[in-house]
């Protein structure tokens, strides 16, 4: 018996089992089928089985479905199928773990975040001036538009996560969950000039280990870089209420415009769900929309 047997058997076994006991229409059944024939074809070429699926296989199946066009109620339709299917296969004992457990269903209807263009960001990254907080700024809006950092994260930075060697910063973000983010040349340039010249003209012999600190030594707080992204949005004489998500929603977007997989972005984020990230593609897909109408010559 091969594996797509096994999968149709199994498949079989669970549409039987669930007409059984919901009674649900032919056009429902005909809906989970279909979800989960496309799962099993996706998953030989991976040389696994339905029962053999994994919490990364449907994580993966998922991003494949978005940058193949899904959209969230499409996605969130799928991950209720395998929901569904995984949970009738853990009931009858075919497999011993759920790996759709904790998963959670792209949001449908969710507004799409105002992401900030390329040339807005060079704008507000250009604003502050030269001064030790005008080097500081600079810093903090340079390492929050390469990284993607949360503000909380940005402000709570400490020097022992940060580590201009290999240009990397180790982020510990919701949940106290690690991961490690590149720093790219120009936030490591702004990092070094902040650290070398401005920061200890801030901290005036006072110790800290917050990378970045206000004129009194203190460390930063989101509600004091939320001010100072409003005002060097207003000198760049950017538009709209910008806040410091504003960037992150830049850097997620920007990333996927220029080719990122989705997977690569969740990690960069640090988002423990998938479909959380998957609100991005859209933002890119519709940028991308607008540039095709805007500049082909049949658009």
């Amino acid at each position: 018996m091969t594996a797509g047997d096994d999968d149709s058997t199994v498949i079989e076994r669970f549409l039987d089992g669930i007409w059984l006991e919901s009674g649900l229409s032919a056009n429902t059944l005909a809906a989970y089928r279909n979800d989960l024939e496309r799962f099993a074809s996706w998953l030989q070429k991976k040389g696994h089985t339905l029962v053999q699926g994994s919490r990364a296989d449907v994580l993966d199946y998922l991003a494949h479905t978005v940058r193949s066009g899904a959209s969230p109620r499409s996605s969130a339709r799928k991950l209720s199928t395998l929901r569904r299917f995984y949970r009738y296969l853990l009931r009858e004992g075919l497999v011993t773990a759920d790996p759709t457990t904790e998963l959670e269903s792209p949001a449908i209807g969710r507004r799409l975040p105002k992401a900030l263009s390329e040339e807005g960001v060079e704008k507000l990254l250009a604003a502050p001036a030269g001064s030790a907080l005008g080097i500081r700024d600079r810093a903090m809006l340079e390492t929050m538009y390469a990284t993607g950092l949360r503000v909380s994260e940005l402000v709570n930075l400490s020097l022992s996560e940060l580590d201009l060697t290999t240009e990397l910063v180790r982020v510990i973000g919701k949940g106290g969950r690690e991961r490690i983010v590149p720093l790219g040349e120009e936030a490591l340039i702004s990092l070094q000039n902040y650290l070398s010249e401005a920061r200890p003209e801030l901290l005036r012999e006072r110790v800290s280990d917050s990378v970045f600190v206000t004129r009194r030594g203190g460390p930063m707080t989101r509600q004091a870089f939320w001010q100072l992204i409003k005002r060097y949005a207003r000198l760049a004489g950017i538009d709209g209420d910008l806040s410091p998500h504003s960037l992150r929603h830049a850097f997620a977007t920007h990333l996927l415009n220029h080719g990122a997989d989705l997977r690569s972005v969740q990690m960069l984020l640090g988002h423990s769900d998938l479909s959380t990230t998957q609100i991005y593609t859209h933002v890119a897909r519709a940028r991308l929309q607008s540039l095709h109408s805007s500049h082909h010559p049949r658009g």
